[in-house]
């Protein structure tokens, strides 16, 4: 399975699996999740002994403020909402926290894939030629770039957030997962790296500081939701993650067991609540019910014929509420719903990871639980879709064992894999060749 190396460090390979207790924190554009977790089991002889999955002991959650599109508006406001979120989760548990492995969906995050070479004169490969290749890789990035040592220059900053291995070679011997214990001449690595915007990194981080937390590292947010979600064969045959949240929709690419491509899209659910709200003249509390209870993604052969009290924003309450068809609702919901798949769609075209995607796909965050998404999904895509829940945490409360809390619950599973990584330098600049590099059509072209 995948071997990603955090915010820079060592694979999953190579690290112990995180014991103890531990939390996560999903900010998004709808509502703030916090929950803490407890990894690790107690044998009969008193030690510690990784357990097969993390349990969740406390979990808050409150609706988001300051936030527009995942993109931090107001810090006062952020932090208010993540206090109060640590704080519920902090009482469930009985714990205090100190630190939290937090998500990103916003900031502009771009992939590129990056081909290294390592010397290693015939000797047996070892962890510090993995260390050696992983630096190498920072260093040719920047060089390609056009960066100092501090990531600065005359380009917009951007902040290193994953870098991982998308296939090992020694000598010319591609299709290496681990080559740990291998002889050769010379070490080859692709790596994916994912970057991120560094003033929204820097703002996130500085409402979750205020909050006296630190921050152990950041998760892109379908990465996440993949992590959670995904069962092995899905991520090693190839499939697509695709994170339906308030203000934004995130896709990510899994094959062979890695992340392979990952995106973010400026539309999520809210836009559909303002889009009834304005077209219904309703308030948008009103318009997020109607959508919620009432709403479908596709028409369906009663809509004329269902009647729905609608109360119109700024009347008197005696008077407030005016009967509209259902089909006018779903009229004005199918169109927006639509465009973002029809935007997802041109994503992957345009990323060139399509092949690796093979027909599946998967739906999560809140968003994607409104009726008739996944059947609109599977038109327009052309794919086969399913709806992704948290497989792999428990004591998950039913109230937040849904799609809308999947990328909560793969914030744990990436924190209890990826607890001892090295920390790699940053931010660096991107600089102005694109979504990806050139380095991505040879890479292709040798694997497929």
């Amino acid at each position: 399975m995948s071997m990603d190396w955090g915010t820079g460090g060592l694979p999953k390979k190579l690290t112990r699996p995180r014991t103890g207790t531990f939390a996560v924190l999903d900010i998004g554009t709808s509502k703030v999740c916090c929950l803490i977790a407890r990894a690790g089991r107690h044998s009969a002889e008193g030690s510690a002994a990784p357990s097969a999955q993390p349990r969740v002991i406390g979990a808050g959650h409150q609706l988001s403020r300051g936030l527009k599109n995942g993109t931090i508006i107001d810090v006062d406001a952020a932090e208010d909402a993540i206090r109060k979120a640590v704080h519920m989760a902090e009482q469930m548990a009985q714990e205090t926290i100190s630190s939290v492995t937090v998500n990103l969906s916003t900031g502009a995050p771009q992939s590129e894939i990056l081909g290294v070479d390592l010397d290693i004169g015939g000797q047996q490969v070892d962890e510090m030629d993995l260390h050696r290749v992983f630096q190498q890789t920072h260093t040719v990035r920047q060089a390609n770039n056009g960066t100092n040592g501090n990531g600065t220059g005359n380009g917009k900053e951007r902040e290193l957030i994953h870098s991982i291995p998308v296939g090992f070679a020694i000598d010319g011997q591609k299709g290496i997962d681990d080559p740990r214990g291998m002889f050769g001449q010379k070490l080859s690595v692709n790596m994916h790296l994912v970057s991120a915007s560094a003033n929204t990194v820097r703002t996130i981080r500085a409402a979750v500081e205020r909050c006296h937390l630190s921050i152990e590292g950041f998760v892109l947010s379908p990465y996440a939701s993949g992590l959670a979600t995904l069962v092995e064969d899905e991520a090693d045959l190839g499939v697509t993650v695709i994170d339906m949240g308030g203000g934004t929709t995130g896709l990510a690419i899994f094959y062979d067991g890695q992340m392979m491509f990952a995106d973010t899209i400026p539309v999520g659910g809210n836009h559909v609540t303002s889009d009834v709200a304005r077209g219904l003249s309703t308030t948008l509390a009103n318009a997020e019910r109607l959508k919620t209870f009432y709403g479908n993604a596709l028409a369906t052969e009663s809509d004329e014929h269902d009647l729905l009290d609608v109360p119109q924003v700024g009347e008197e309450e005696h008077n407030a509420a005016v009967q509209l068809p259902r089909s006018l609702l779903n009229g004005i919901i199918q169109p927006r719903i639509e465009e973002t798949f029809e935007l997802v769609r041109a994503r992957l075209d345009d990323s060139g990871f399509g092949p690796l995607a093979g027909r599946r796909v998967v739906l999560t965050g809140g968003a994607s639980q409104l009726q008739g998404v996944r059947d609109l999904a599977g038109r327009i895509l052309d794919k086969q879709v399913r709806m992704g829940r948290p497989l792999r945490v428990r004591g998950l409360a039913e109230a937040i064992a849904g799609p809308a809390f999947a990328t909560g619950a793969g914030l744990i599973a990436h924190a209890v894999d990826n607890s001892s990584s090295l920390t790699m330098p940053s931010p660096v600049r991107q600089g102005e060749s694109g979504r990806f590099t050139g380095r991505f059509g040879q890479w292709f072209r040798e694997h497929f």
